[in-house]
């Protein structure tokens, strides 16, 4: 079974991420890829079904919306978000496919 704990801290970074990308341009996906993080980690420490399927998918919405980011414009905000992003895809993707 997969730990609730790269859940929280994924959403607590992504957050930070989201917050600041929202200021600066309006940008939603972080901020949402954020909240499914949280709710994804809640599910998984409680032992309630889809904790590990939401915590996937915040990882592909946060990887669809900020690795092209990181490649078109070299920043470092989206490079970090794509680096969250591949962290939470390793080990989401592992806990799913090992399900």
């Amino acid at each position: 079974m997969a730990s609730e704990n790269p859940a929280y801290i994924l959403a607590a970074l992504t957050s930070i991420g989201g917050i600041t990308g929202y200021v600066r341009t309006g940008s939603v996906p972080s901020i949402a890829a954020g909240l499914t993080y949280g709710v994804g980690g809640f599910r998984i420490s409680k032992r309630q079904p889809y904790g590990v399927e939401l915590a996937l998918l915040a990882s592909i919405l946060l990887a669809g919306s900020s690795i092209p980011r990181a490649i078109k414009t070299g920043k470092p905000l989206p490079a970090g978000l794509s680096v969250l992003a591949a962290t939470g895809l390793f080990v989401y993707g592992r806990a799913f496919l090992v399900k």
